[in-house]
């Protein structure tokens, strides 16, 4: 009997349900287009809805090589926050949050977002600085979150030991306005949008070559045939370092998994979302009753999308101490993803070495949260050659030592 991946059985079902893949999979691509997107995520397709709302540009192609959302969108961990530390993270998170808030109404489409609120616990006294100084930072930056002790902490999420012997809950830095959303939903509601504005969504085609005339891009070559354009958006996470050096330039990323895992269902026991850096793991509730469980990046670069046994045992060794009865549990499923990781551990949102070729990658671990504003700022950079929520994000950053150092706030958890 053949065996079906959940990614595969959500997407029929989704299929089925809405008829989402009729609109556009029997459209040939055209000749050219003002623009070509490549990589149909979130990022790639909030891009291009962007540029269709805010900047009226509806000649417009998403090249995917999968399927719609089978990358990085249909494998995280749905968490949403911006208690950043830098101004510019706080900047381009704050603004992803606020268009969540009223996502669903503005796409049509019920994203289900759900502003459940996020703990990051302090467990050190070290945490305990770094979140009380990002918390003052937050104040300053218009981004509404608090330190709260112990006993509020235990208060928002009764199932957590706060007496843990290695590592006591000492307080955490909350944001009431943080929470998840669908995955799913999020990519299924800007592709449905984008279709609706005409643009075309390519699946099942990858980009073998980017074409170039004197330094300025003029289309790639796919498994479909040459498509020419005018601009380019590269927004392929993980891979983006395989396609700049297509376009002859190199990035400054690398690219490693990223696992997580899901329990069997139980009963509502935690409505909010605790992220728990020392110990190095985060956990929620999803609506089915499955307890979402992550932790950090594997230990070597790959491109693997599949869970390994080593992160099953660290991952849930260091959260079963701080919820115990996690310990109780059986895991229903196992997946990875890609990310794209920069040394600063923020993205690039920038013009590139080719005229017209424009970079949207280095998300790390916390890629989800940022979609709306990511397509925000990329359209608006794509659009008009600039954007304040870009400007700090260029790929020459590293080489001029303007580095946007959050280190602590994206690179362990999400």
């Amino acid at each position: 009997m053949k065996r079906y991946s959940a990614f595969a059985i959500a997407r029929e079902a989704m299929r089925q349900h809405t008829g989402w893949d009729r609109a556009w999979a029997k459209r040939p691509p055209k000749k050219h287009y003002d623009v070509i997107i490549v990589g149909a995520g979130g990022h790639g397709l909030a891009t291009a809805y962007y540029l269709g709302k805010n900047f009226g540009i509806t000649n417009v192609a998403i090249i995917e090589k999968g399927w719609l959302g089978g990358g990085n969108t249909g494998r995280n961990t749905t968490i949403i926050r911006s208690n950043y530390l830098q101004d510019p993270s706080a900047a381009i998170y704050e603004k992803a949050r606020s268009l969540y808030e009223g996502l669903s109404q503005d796409l049509n489409y019920n994203i289900m977002f759900s502003p459940r609120g996020v703990i990051m616990l302090a467990q050190t006294q070290h945490e305990i600085r770094g979140y009380q100084r990002t918390a003052h930072a937050n104040s300053l930056q218009g981004v509404t979150t608090e330190w709260i002790g112990p006993d509020r902490v235990k208060e928002l999420c009764p199932i957590i030991n706060i007496d843990g012997p290695r590592y006591p809950v000492l307080g955490g830095l909350w944001q009431a306005r943080g929470g998840t959303a669908r995955h799913d939903a999020v990519a299924w509601g800007y592709a449905r949008a984008c279709s609706d504005m005409g643009m075309d969504i390519i699946q099942q085609c990858e980009v073998t070559g980017v074409k170039r005339e004197n330094g300025k891009v003029t289309g790639v070559e796919t498994t479909q045939g040459d498509i020419g354009c005018n601009k380019l958006g590269m927004v392929v996470a993980g891979h983006a370092s395989v396609l700049a050096e297509k376009a002859g330039f190199r990035l400054p990323i690398e690219s490693v998994a990223l696992q997580a895992l899901v329990s069997e269902p139980i009963k509502p026991c935690m409505d909010v979302v605790i992220m728990a850096n020392t110990v190095h793991g985060y956990l929620s509730q999803s609506d089915k009753g499955e307890m979402v469980i992550g932790g950090g990046t594997d230990g070597y670069n790959n491109y693997t999308q599949r869970g390994s046994f080593h992160h099953i045992e660290e991952t849930v060794r260091a959260l079963v101490e701080t919820f115990p009865m996690i310990s109780r549990l059986k895991m229903l499923r196992q997946w990875g993803g890609i990310v794209d990781v920069t040394g600063d551990r923020s993205p690039i949102l920038s013009a590139t070495p080719v005229d017209g070729i424009f970079v949207n990658c280095g998300w790390g671990t916390g890629g989800f949260k940022a979609i709306p504003g990511s397509g925000w700022a990329m359209a608006e950079l794509m659009a008009k050659g600039a954007s304040p929520l870009t400007d700090e994000f260029s790929m020459y950053r590293f080489r001029e030592g303007k580095f946007i150092d959050e280190s602590v706030a994206a690179g362990v958890a999400h």
